[in-house]
């Protein structure tokens, strides 16, 4: 296995992520896509965490059956919301336990009734400092948001706060985008403020246009007036996964001549989309 900081350090990287599905048939068909993208080498990929850490028990399971039956690494997410620091530190030790050596802290989404969700934890910034602290000397990365975190109070407030995130941690992964300028702008805002901490971009394939819909509404991603005219105009899934690989072999093909330090390819748990994108950047 590896840490993820240090195979940034020889990047760039190649990641894919996934996330842990609710049924048997779920999790056989995310472990055919697992051994469908592992040709391409990738040099890791994540398991994503189920609001409020709903999943906790199966993204553990996923993260440590999987880190120990592939030839590279795999990250498991980790979120404040709900969690008391016990808690914290039993995942963390089983993870230790079973290998695993790269953690994604977040904050994780607060309960969609508004009601408090409990734990210790308030910013995921406390999260890094628990794991810091534990003696596996896990690698750690952090959630960014280019078009700014849908809580933020303003953008120089925004950027201060990730700033100090990522000072943190070993590294960054973005919130999906479509405009690769906004991603680029925000590494420029960072190193201004002199943190020039890694941060992989994230690009999304999506498979439905009402799901992505949701998901940029959620995270207020902005969606371009172009994509979502291409979206309208799609007759079956078929031309839906035409224009995802469209766009986002597009977007990864002008972040690589940007020169950054890696791709994280968000999956939905098929290996179709993303395979169809490296073969267009021969990769």
């Amino acid at each position: 296995m590896a840490k993820i900081r240090d195979l940034l350090a020889q990047g760039p990287t190649l990641s894919f992520e996934f996330f842990p599905p609710k049924t048997d048939v779920g999790i056989t068909n995310l472990r055919e896509a697992v051994d469908e993208l592992a040709p391409l080498k990738p040099s890791f990929i994540s398991v994503t965490y189920g609001a409020g850490g709903s999943t906790r028990d199966l993204t553990r399971d996923l993260v440590i059956g999987m880190n120990q039956d592939y030839d590279f690494p795999v990250m498991a997410h980790l979120t404040c919301v709900g969690h008391t620091q016990d808690q914290v530190k039993e995942l963390l030790d089983q993870y230790a336990e079973g290998g695993v050596e790269n953690i994604l802290a977040l904050g994780g989404d607060p309960p969609a009734d508004g009601s408090d969700p409990g734990g210790d934890f308030t910013y995921a910034i406390e999260l890094v400092e628990v794991i810091r602290a534990h003696g596996a000397d896990f690698s750690i990365g952090v959630a960014t948001q280019p078009e700014l975190h849908p809580r933020s109070e303003d953008r120089d407030t925004d950027r201060r706060h990730l700033a100090e995130k990522l000072e943190a941690a070993d590294f960054g992964v973005s919130n999906f985008f479509f405009d690769p300028n906004d991603y680029l702008l925000m590494v420029e805002e960072l190193a201004d403020l002199g943190c020039h901490t890694p941060v992989l971009p994230g690009v999304m394939l999506f498979r439905d246009p009402a799901g992505l819909r949701r998901m940029s509404a959620m995270n207020q991603s902005k969606l371009p007036i172009d994509l979502d005219e291409r979206l309208d105009a799609c007759v079956d899934p078929a031309a839906v996964l035409d224009v995802s690989v469209d766009c986002g072999g597009l977007l990864c093909e002008r972040l690589l001549a940007a020169g950054v330090p890696g791709l994280h390819l968000f999956v939905l748990n098929r290996a179709d989309t993303a395979k169809r994108v490296l073969e267009q950047l021969d990769r």
